[in-house]
């Protein structure tokens, strides 16, 4: 069985009256990323600041390669980096200079920290701005300087809360292409998002919350096939829409769904092909425009989890 580097167990966090966290579990296999969802308030980034030390929580444990988030938290804040959705670099210093900053604070040493500086500037493409006072930077590129500096000290663990909120769609592939990079080498991603196309391309496994628990855990691909495929058929007219319904019926086995000339319905337990489908509207006498079998979003697992919709998550 392949160890988890990040372990979370029966969590319990309150604000006042807010249970923020309620017996949440999480597991997060070394060298992977683990996106983690979640509606406006479900408890995404409370967990993520228990995890990274920066809140205790009310019950519960949770570690970092063994070491205990609590009981051992200078240990664990030595194992990890973590970079939010709003850069925290200086922008009257230059790339350069706030990374050797960085490295200082860590107490890296000052031909340590430039040496560092150095190498992660090249590694992520940086060299060039290296020199550029940051309040001249992109948007995309002060988010890659955050983020190279949250790896100065090489942690094992990398906590990102939204790292690409606000980005245009280049920016937003440069983020992506450097966390690659970052899994390549060995590093542990943990990444909250905003963004369920982020998630599906990025995570090995992802962690639905919702109500301050853990609702859903599984790949990409595991928590699509929970949905099952849908068989869409473009009708001509509506007058067809019907007696396409009712192939669609006897074909599935499902209550098919009609909007407008489309008819559609889920395929779960039987093999549907798009030759049988075909062939299915030509008994029927029905004249089909389009006929398709379409994978499920992550966006429609996430309705079908947590009953509310992509566009109403925020950070939380």
């Amino acid at each position: 069985m392949v160890d988890s580097i990040v372990v979370a167990e029966g969590l319990h966090k309150r604000f006042g009256t807010t249970e923020a966290l309620r017996s949440l579990d999480l597991r997060v296999t070394e060298g992977t990323v683990c996106g983690v969802l979640g509606p406006n308030g479900a408890g995404k980034t409370t967990a993520v600041r228990v995890l990274c030390t920066l809140l205790v929580p009310d019950q519960g444990s949770a570690s970092i390669a063994g070491r205990d988030v609590v009981r051992d938290a200078d240990g664990v804040r030595k194992l990890i980096g973590l970079a939010g959705q709003h850069a925290a670099v200086d922008e009257k210093l230059t790339g350069r200079e706030n990374l050797v900053m960085f490295g200082r604070l860590y107490h890296l040493g000052e031909r340590r920290a430039q040496a560092r500086a150095d190498e992660l500037l090249e590694r992520f493409d940086l060299t060039d701005a290296a020199g550029r006072l940051v309040r001249g930077y992109s948007g995309g590129m002060r988010r890659r300087l955050d983020l190279i500096a949250s790896l100065i000290t090489a942690p094992p663990v990398l906590f990102l809360d939204e790292p690409t909120t606000g980005l245009d769609p280049r920016s937003r592939n440069e983020i992506w292409s450097s966390v690659r990079e970052l899994v390549a080498g060995g590093t542990t991603v943990v990444l909250t998002t905003q963004y369920l196309d982020e998630a599906d391309r990025l995570a090995d496994d992802i962690a639905v919350v919702d109500h301050g628990r853990v609702i859903a855990s599984d790949s990409p691909e595991r928590l699509k096939a929970v949905i099952g495929s849908r068989l869409d058929v473009v009708v001509s007219t509506v007058d067809d829409t019907p007696a396409a319904a009712a192939a669609l019926a006897r074909l599935t086995g499902n209550e098919p769904t009609v909007d407008g000339t489309t008819v559609s319905a889920a395929v779960h337990e039987r093999a549907v092909s798009l030759l049988t489908a075909v062939r299915e509207m030509d008994a029927a006498g029905v004249a089909a425009v389009d006929v398709a079998l379409r994978e499920p979003s992550l966006d429609e697992v996430f309705l079908a989890l947590t009953g509310k919709p992509a566009e109403e998550e925020v950070a939380a």
